[in-house]
């Protein structure tokens, strides 16, 4: 025990200030997340006129790929053709956008830069604040999409109903009021939580490797690197499969020709997480 405290780990459960703008204080967290901002739409921007100018590279090629296999996958879960083209933009976005972030929170730099004993750079998606928002707008755009499909007081008659009249009906309501609550917060924890873990795992394994800690390190690297990929795409899924539970509407038989909306949603339903 005398010998972890005398290491003075460095580890904050909360985003640090590293500067402030008049009266607005700037974290850690803000300037990773800037930073990943900026590399997201960079690249974006760069396979986009790549694509228009018919140029390919593998980088280029890459990315393609992991765009289509993505929606692919928006088609397989959803299931409605004309809804998957308007949620793809979305679930793709927060993807990529969730990726980047998370990897950029792995890479040397981001944590042993410090000023006053503040890290400079932390992972945007070990911020708590960051992972609520982003569940947030998530949810809000599932509640937006359900009531495009079913219409504003169909969709609440999911949630309230008179318990006079129905009251296993209004109980179902309340039911479903905690059901959306928890995905929020599953959402939001499942990702914040990952990425904080993964974080101080590295900083673990550095602070007692020592000086091998230069071979130990990479290997927890790439580790955490898959572990982002997965990260990025639970979260992808699970908007997927809100937004098509949210299609559905209360109490009624969905038909559908295509057996693989059903299994897609059913089976993904029952993503693990980590280890």
């Amino acid at each position: 025990m005398n010998y972890f405290a005398a290491l003075d780990i460095h580890i904050s459960l909360a985003p640090e200030t590293v500067l402030r703008i008049g009266s607005f204080e700037v974290t850690n967290s803000m300037l990773t997340g800037l930073l990943g901002t900026i590399i997201t739409l960079a690249v974006f921007f760069y396979v986009a006129r790549q694509v228009k100018r018919g140029k390919t590279n593998r980088f280029v090629g890459l990315v393609q790929w992991g765009f289509e296999s993505l929606l692919s996958q928006v088609n397989d879960v959803i299931g409605d053709a004309k809804l998957a083209r308007k949620i793809a933009p979305l679930a793709i976005a927060i993807f990529f956008f969730v990726l980047i972030n998370y990897w950029l929170g792995i890479i040397p730099g981001v944590g042993p830069i410090t000023i006053d004993g503040i890290p400079v750079l932390r992972s945007l998606t070990a911020d708590l604040n960051f992972t609520i928002a982003l569940a947030i707008i998530t949810m809000v755009a599932v509640q937006i999409y359900a009531i495009r499909r079913h219409g504003f007081f169909s969709n609440a008659g999911r949630y309230f109903r008179n318990p006079l009249k129905d009251p296993i009906g209004a109980f179902e309501g309340i039911l479903e009021l905690v059901g959306e609550f928890s995905r929020l917060v599953a959402l939001s924890l499942r990702l914040f939580g990952n990425t904080f873990a993964g974080e101080v795992l590295l900083v673990l394994i550095a602070v007692l490797s020592g000086y091998a800690a230069f071979l130990s390190l990479p290997v927890v690297m790439v580790f955490e690197l898959f572990i982002g990929f997965i990260q990025a795409y639970v979260f992808f899924m699970l908007t997927l499969i809100f937004t098509a539970l949210a299609q559905e509407g209360h109490g009624e038989e969905h038909h559908d020709d295509s057996p693989t909306h059903h299994s897609s949603a059913d089976n993904l339903t029952q993503i693990p997480a980590r280890e």
